[in-house]
């Protein structure tokens, strides 16, 4: 009897060990995100793609080329561009992304499902990383259980969602795969109040320990390889904002909560409610580094002693709406 309990509970753990995260989408549990949410409130408005190989260990076949960058703006539609094994895409966003409650935006790729077993699905997977100015990236934490043996090849194998986290692509086509900015909260460099960019970095199979990707606790990533064909490696359809600044305003708006002027501004900015209500502000450089903030009162925020160059303010109002705008200093 005792070596029968000790049997069960070593199950137990190992079980645990290798299915603690989300199930795949439509099985209960799940965190996958329907393109038809209305949590989407935008989508991605600019793409740029820097294709990956067809055989990261055989390059010259060259690289993917199926679909264009174009493809992977605006909503989800299951319309994709091919990364290829560890190609890269940059999103861009018409207003900045901010860390809200729970997911913030979510990732789109053409995963499908077993017919057989609806918690399996195949599946190509990506890094998602983030940035407040285009420039420093910063990825979020991500988990694969999935077995490094056997290998899975480029068609007929099914991964389990259950052992994947923090990576693009764990959902199949129609579902996003959320991420929340809070996991990356306290990054030196980072203002996950203010995301500019979503960079996708395609994971590549396990080749080799020299060549395949690992995870955030050094595990090799199982992702499908090789996929040498001309829509191999990851398919990215979308990316869907969740919370995001609404579009910025200016002075000669009508019907806005607030007026900002002037704008390039030399020393004093003026934030004026036209709801006779105090409004929050977060003053930042470029990089995203916080200068300043506070309620804008009578008083305007004075920007005597900044450099001359560009800033963002984040505005807040009562209700909790927010907003963002660009600032020139002179």
């Amino acid at each position: 009897m005792k070596f029968l309990i000790t049997v069960i509970v070593s199950l137990t753990t190992l079980t645990a060990a290798y299915a603690q995260y989300a199930p795949q989408a439509g099985v209960s549990g799940t965190t996958a995100i329907p393109s038809s949410s209305t949590s989407f409130v935008g989508w991605a408005t600019g793409c740029t793609v820097q294709r990956g190989y067809i055989d990261i260990a055989d390059k010259p076949q060259g690289h993917v080329t199926a679909g264009t960058d174009a493809n992977a703006v605006g909503v989800a539609d299951q319309s994709i561009v091919s990364l290829g094994d560890s190609g890269v895409a940059v999103l861009s966003f018409g207003t900045a992304l901010f860390n809200g409650p729970g997911a913030d935006f979510a990732v789109f790729e053409n995963g499908f499902s077993n017919p057989s077993d609806s918690e399996r699905a195949f599946l190509e997977l990506a890094f998602v990383e983030v940035s407040s100015n285009g420039v420093d990236y910063f990825r979020f934490p991500a988990h694969s259980l999935t077995p490094a043996t056997p290998q899975i090849p480029g068609a007929g194998v099914f991964m389990d969602a259950k052992l994947i986290n923090n990576l693009a692509g764990k959902y199949i086509s129609g579902y996003g795969t959320p991420f929340d900015l809070e996991d990356l909260a306290g990054t030196t460099g980072l203002d996950v109040n203010y995301i500019s960019h979503i960079r996708l970095v395609d994971v590549v199979g396990f080749v080799n320990a020299n060549l395949g990707s690992i995870d955030t606790a050094n595990n090799i990533i199982n992702d499908p390889y090789p996929t040498n064909f001309p829509t191999g490696g990851f398919d990215l359809d979308a990316v869907g904002a969740i919370h995001q600044y609404s579009a910025s305003v200016s002075s000669t708006e009508a019907n806005t909560p607030f007026v900002i002027y002037p704008n390039p501004v030399t020393d004093r900015l003026w934030i004026k409610s036209n709801r006779n209500e105090r409004l929050s502000v977060i003053l930042s450089d470029i990089t995203g580094k916080k200068l300043w903030s506070g309620r804008v009162d009578d008083q305007g925020i004075s920007l005597d002693g900044y450099q001359p160059g560009i800033y963002y303010i984040q505005i807040q109002n009562e209700d909790g709406g927010k907003w963002q705008e660009k600032i020139i200093k002179r």
